[in-house]
């Protein structure tokens, strides 16, 4: 028991500190229990086998295949189109929309779906989309307990009910749970998002969300902007851009390139390239942004003069514009750098800068590592960056797109196909009658994604599975067994009945609420409802009542927590699309997550009786 208990404290602290991935962490965690003796092998690793494990692969293939196929965009779109310009109709339409849809896909990636919607639609309105994001990411988790596949810890929470005796969990049983947290959340939320969220926005905002000259001026765009000319005995002249490699070469960035057409007059037609398959021709005018001496040393080297005059330094935007583009999760490009991300070259755009929550990274921007959540300031052709929309879901968001090129999704035809294969998933899991286990239901819907073209490929299927997440939650399944098998649940949970034991059910369903909402702030929701399960499985038995109520009150616990940015990914996601500070999130998450706290102690014994 000893070992269990050191095993378990060293892993909750590698978890709070973030210095190691939280599947590295799970996996030493079950390893050592190996060691140790604790567990054998086999035990370590059983929780790859746990069906509910095969059914969190399969969600997520579902999942890729209903936003591949647009059929999310087109449902979340449609319904919050309704909203027009009121402020409170758009905001409750948002929570009810988001909400329906996280009720069948993962909260991030409903979250991820609905971002740049809402943003879209917010500007339309002249309000703030910093006004909504939070929301946004807090009804992902609240929609979440509507199902039994909503959120990990629901399915977390069936398992161990089965596992002790108790009749399985139906698929619409959390339904009536959810309903009261997305009315309690939206109720709560129309005041203090009122109070403590940014208001109205200015006007003359442009496809980016902001005005161009807002996001120059946010992140210094042409802050050392220099304007260089390519003169006929330049050594640049008939090369391009990636030939070049200035980026690479002198650490500097071109912008902008400005070529005359051949009108004349006042309707004389300017040009503007900075892609990489451009060659540069006599006198192009070079913007270019970096340190005066690396511009200075590139601009004797090849022969560049330098363009005289205060007046022409500002950058001219026509077909050329910018746009901020939000980094998930699950894109392939955390941990590289803009150099190894090579945007010029593979997307035909210019990495400006980038925001990472509070800070600005501006300089020696090819060698900065990328980070979840990071916001990247592109530049390039409006046909480029709205390009990006049709790419990979799992890479990133393009904030604040017109919504029109939201809709443009390259397997829409497939979305009827998508509908009836997730309905059919449903109707499976939901009705007995229909002699199909729920993870055969999910693992047929996921192929049935496959063959029926809702995705492109086995591999597509395979990028849109978090593995980060299937391997924290299958090498942590085990950490529950070492806690029942060493007794150390037992003991747990013993000492939390002597403390409010005499209380009655309620203070102790009060106290296991308490406990999961706290030890989510600091770890995953996944992990704190596999550690807590068991120890409110133990708790009731000792207390003589049904273990539904508390083992539900894990559930909504470990879900509905609010009160920080990195509690759930949800939330941490729409930090920078928002312009959030971490006390925004306590101001507006923790008043909710306690008023929620509150109405579940009393609702959930109604719901389902000690």
């Amino acid at each position: 028991m000893t070992a269990t208990i050191i095993i378990l404290a060293l892993t909750a602290i590698l978890f709070v500190s973030g210095r190691l991935r939280s599947d590295l962490v799970a996996v030493c965690a079950a390893l050592a229990l190996v060691l140790c003796g604790v567990l054998t092998p086999e035990e370590a690793l059983s929780g790859f086998s746990n069906p509910i494990v095969v059914m969190m692969v399969g969600l997520f293939i579902v999942g890729g295949g209903i936003f591949s196929t647009g059929l999310a965009k087109r449902i979340g779109s449609g319904i919050l189109g309704m909203a027009g310009t009121s402020e409170t109709r758009l905001f409750v339409l948002l929570m009810l929309t988001t909400s329906a849809v996280g009720a069948f896909v993962s909260n991030t990636g409903t979250v991820a779906l609905m971002l740049p919607i809402v943003v879209s639609l917010a500007r339309g309105a002249g309000l703030s989309p910093s006004r909504f994001l939070m929301p946004l990411a807090f009804a992902g988790s609240m929609g979440g307990m509507l199902t039994l596949i909503g959120t990990p810890p629901n399915l977390i929470v069936r398992d161990a009910l089965v596992e002790a005796g108790y009749g399985a969990l139906s698929f619409f049983s959390f339904t009536p749970v959810g309903l009261i947290c997305i009315a309690v959340g939206t109720l709560t939320l129309i005041p203090l998002s009122r109070r403590f969220l940014k208001g109205r926005e200015t006007k003359g905002t442009t496809k980016s969300g902001k005005t161009l000259d807002q996001l120059a001026e946010e992140y210094q765009v042409g802050k050392d902007l220099t304007l260089l000319q390519v003169g006929k005995a330049s050594s640049m002249l008939g090369h391009t851009l990636k030939q070049l490699g200035v980026h690479s070469r002198y650490g500097v960035t071109i912008i902008e390139i400005q070529r005359k057409g051949q009108a004349s007059g006042p309707l004389q037609q300017v040009e503007q390239f900075a892609l990489a398959d451009v060659e540069l021709q006599a006198d192009d005018v070079l913007y270019v942004s970096g340190a005066p001496e690396h511009v200075a040393l590139m601009a004797s080297e090849n022969a560049l003069s330098v363009v005289k005059g205060k007046g022409n330094r500002k950058l001219r935007f026509y077909d050329v514009g910018m746009a901020e583009i939000l980094l998930l999760g699950t894109s392939a490009l955390i941990g590289r750098t803009v150099e190894e991300a090579d945007f010029r070259q593979k997307y035909g755009l210019n990495v400006l800068g980038i925001r990472r929550h509070e800070r600005y990274l501006l300089d020696d921007i090819k060698n900065q590592r990328l980070h979840a959540s990071d916001m990247v300031l592109v530049q390039g052709p409006w046909d480029n960056i709205a390009r990006l929309n049709a790419l990979d879901g799992q890479e990133w968001v393009v904030v604040g797109q017109p919504q029109e090129q939201l809709a443009r999704v390259t397997l829409d035809y497939k979305a009827p196909m998508a509908a009836l294969i997730m309905v059919m998933m449903v109707a499976a899991m939901a009705f007995d009658f229909i002699p199909i286990a729920p993870v055969t239901a999910v693992m047929l819907a996921a192929v049935a994604m496959i063959f029926t073209g809702c995705l492109r490929s086995v591999e597509a299927a395979y990028k849109t599975i978090n593995w980060e997440s299937i391997i924290l939650f299958g090498a942590m399944l085990p950490m529950s067994t070492a806690l029942e098998k060493t007794g150390a649940s037992a003991m747990l949970s013993s000492q939390l009945v002597q403390a409010v034991g005499d209380y009655g059910p309620y203070m102790l369903l009060a106290a296991i609420y308490v406990a999961t909402s706290l030890l989510t702030f600091f770890i995953s929701n996944t992990v704190t409802a596999v550690l807590m399960a068991p120890i409110a499985l133990a708790a009731a038995s000792a207390q003589g009542v049904s273990a539904v109520p508390m083992l539900m009150g894990v559930s909504v616990a470990a879900s509905m927590c609010f009160a920080s940015p990195f509690s759930t990914p949800p939330n941490a996601l729409v930090m920078s699309a928002g312009g959030y500070k971490p006390i925004d999130y306590v101001k507006v998450g923790l008043p909710l997550q306690l008023v929620m706290g509150l109405v579940m102690i009393g609702v959930l014994p109604w719901i389902f009786p000690f």
